[in-house]
Parts: C-alpha cells; structure tokens; sequence
C-alpha cells in the first residue's frame, strides 16, 4: 500500500502478523484511507495508530487469536455504543475480531470514520486523550492550638511556612486527631520541635 502518508513501521506490522489477520489489517487500513484521506500512520506502543491533524483517530492491532480495532474519543464511543458497538471481550470498539465475517460492513465503519475524521475537521475534537482536570489539593486545615503554639516560635513558624501542604497536613492532622488534652500538649511540644529542626512529621522513616 505505497502512499505518503503510510508507515513502513505498519508495512512490517502487518507482515509479521499471523496469517488469519493480515487480510484483516490490510482491509481496516485501506477502508482508513479511504474514509479519511488526510490521515497519517504512527506506531505507538507497538501498535499501528491513525492520526489526523496531531489526533489520534483509532487505532488496530494483531494478537495471536483475534485482532481489535478502536475508535479514540468520548464523542466517537458514544455514538458507537450507541449503535451497540462496545466490547468489553477485546481491547477496541468492534470485539474480538477473528476473520473478515467480524467486521461490520463496509458502509458503517467508512461512515464511522468519516464521522471520526469531522469531529477533528470542526474542532470538536483537539486532543487525542481527554484527561479528566486535576482537582484541586483540599486547603491545610490547621488546629488553633497548633497555631497557638507556632506564634510561641519563630523558628518553627517560618519553618512550617516553607513546607510544602502536605508536610504541614501531616502535623495538622496529628495534632487534631489526638483525643485527649493531655495527648494533644505531648504531640504539640514534639511537633514544635520537630518543626522548629525543620523536619517532617515521619522524618524517622524518610531514610529506612
């Protein structure tokens, strides 16, 4: 399948593949190119992926008794689930493949594609993985008698100013789970001092 945009990495790809699936292979590629003619071909973690525009658009791959293809993208996985097309039997979108009988036909998945390839045409579509967004770090919440006791103490004040939230959350919340007075006082004296040495609440065990 000499083209500009193929992948001699896919070429071989394909070749090294077991019999029963390279027709498979050969046929899902060609039916890519044909849908989708500003595609181009990339090798990622040792499978063949089609890319459009930086996008990745879907993807096949080879095993030793089936081969799986896959759609990338929230709005592609809807559709197709929609249509009843998600397997959880196979890594892809279309199951275990294990001979040409397995594909949908030919209409439906060039009409996938091109679908696919619109998505990223419209800007619906900018990113090949939709990463959920970062939550936010909860704010250190730090007991008044911690706070207290910090004022008492320059050296520890600034000490525990300078740590990153989850040294200063470490001390916060061992002082506030201590249930009586007396245990409080003793882990608020330690925790001072520790502080103040600018070290971390489980310092001892950094190092083991």
């Amino acid at each position: 399948m000499p083209d500009q945009n193929t992948e001699p990495r896919i070429d071989a790809y394909i070749e090294k593949a077991t019999p029963f699936a390279r027709p498979i292979l050969t046929h899902l590629r060609k039916l890519v190119h044909q849908a989708c003619p500003r595609i181009t071909e990339s090798v990622k973690w040792s499978m063949p992926f089609f890319i459009q525009q930086g996008v990745i658009l879907c993807h096949m791959a080879a095993f030793k008794q089936h081969c799986a293809f896959g759609f990338w993208g929230k709005e592609m996985q809807k559709a197709l689930a929609e249509d009843g097309l998600k397997s959880s039997q196979a890594m892809g979108t279309l199951g275990r493949i294990m001979s040409m009988k397995d594909l949908p036909p030919d209409k439906d998945l060039l009409g996938y594609l091109r679908r696919a390839a619109a998505l990223v045409e419209s800007g619906q579509r900018t990113k090949s993985i939709d990463r959920p967004a970062k939550r936010k770090p909860k704010p250190v919440v730090v007991p008044p008698e911690l706070t207290t006791a910090l004022k008492k103490n320059k050296v520890a004040s600034r000490a525990f100013a300078a740590f990153p939230p989850g040294k200063q959350r470490e001390y916060a919340e061992w002082i506030a789970e201590a249930k009586r007075a007396e245990t409080k006082q003793q882990r608020l004296t330690q925790a001072i001092r520790w502080i103040a040495q600018g070290k971390s609440r489980n310092w001892k065990y950094e190092n083991c």
